[in-house]
């Protein structure tokens, strides 16, 4: 999950004895994990970074925010070098919150404990799940404690040494979401939780392969930025309640440097076009969750805040099930 000055700023993207079915093809980078951190193990995202960030941005550098149309090719470009770059920062800001076995659909606190939109936690066990866009693979952490076999793919391999971090007992996988590393019917789940989605510019190609991955009666499900809120400006406080731009304006949010080259790329997608997406792809929506602001959350998250989540919704999770 991302934070900053526009409303899908949030997101939230691996492996050891994978066969071979499992994990094969050109785009594909897989790590084993260490055995030493197993599900569950408690430690704090806030110690020491692995390292200096390997591609940090040139000093005084801001990129120019514009809206402009944005292919397959340069979106995933941008969001892979400006997560290599911002992993660091993302996971110190924002641990704590994320927890290390937490499975969080967002900035509300909607938690998998309590929702099960994955079905209830102890039918997990033994299931194949895929958690797509799985950054330091805080959901995956907590399936593998459910008794589930996840594995964590994210674009971002800055995003899953963080993953190796923290530890855990399961795959690890980097690659694109629009070319998944797997066999057809390789999953009983998938899931992602901002992950992916909110920023490639063809998602219909992401369901069909996260659909062709999945067996007959498995369920996707994953989350992302309302789309209510590409019509308000991304701000906490009352400024972020006055509706600014068409919620039908589809042109994708551009963040590009000097150059004019893509840094970081948004895709704006209606209610009506995920409906549509989903269901083109050969899923069925079983369920639209838009959760509301819990009472205990007194944090701000970019343009998520208890003032904004009381008033309009900022999440929306589809449950999807392929026939």
């Amino acid at each position: 999950m991302r934070d900053g000055g526009h409303p899908g700023r949030i997101a939230v993207h691996p492996a050891q004895n994978v066969p071979q079915d499992r994990a094969a093809g050109p785009c594909a980078a897989v790590h084993g994990v260490p055995p030493s951190g197993g599900p569950g193990r408690k430690i704090t995202t806030r110690e020491p970074i692995i390292q200096e960030s390997e591609r940090p941005e040139p000093e005084g550098f801001e990129p120019e925010a514009t809206r402009r149309d944005a292919d397959v090719a340069e979106s995933s470009r941008a969001n892979r070098g400006w997560w290599d770059r911002n992993a660091d920062e993302y996971q110190v800001e924002h641990g704590t919150f994320l927890g290390d076995d937490r499975f969080v659909w967002g900035p509300e606190g909607l938690d998998e404990v309590e929702a099960e939109l994955l079905g209830p936690p102890e039918e997990l066990k033994g299931k194949e799940v895929l958690e797509i866009g799985a950054g330091a693979a805080q959901c995956a952490r907590w399936l593998a404690a459910q008794g589930a076999r996840p594995v964590a793919l994210d674009l971002s391999h800055r995003q899953l040494q963080h993953a190796l971090r923290i530890g855990g007992s399961f795959p690890l996988v980097c690659a694109d979401a629009g070319a998944l590393p797997f066999a057809d019917g390789a999953f009983d789940l998938a899931c992602s939780a901002y992950g992916a989605l909110p920023f490639v510019a063809d998602p219909r190609l992401v369901l069909s392969e996260v659909r062709r991955v999945l067996r007959p009666g498995g369920r996707f499900v994953f989350s992302v930025t309302h789309p209510i809120r590409w019509a308000f400006p991304d701000e906490p406080g009352p400024e972020g309640l006055s509706v600014a731009a068409s919620y039908f304006d589809r042109t994708p949010y551009v963040e590009q440097d000097d150059q004019g080259r893509a840094v970081y790329v948004e895709h704006h997608r209606t209610l009506g076009d995920r409906v549509r997406d989903i269901v083109a792809a050969g899923f069925r929506l079983v369920d639209l969750v838009e959760p509301e602001w819990p009472a205990w959350n007194s944090s701000e998250w970019g343009g998520w805040s208890p003032l904004r989540g009381s008033l309009i919704p900022g999440t929306a999770v589809f449950v999807c099930e392929r026939d």
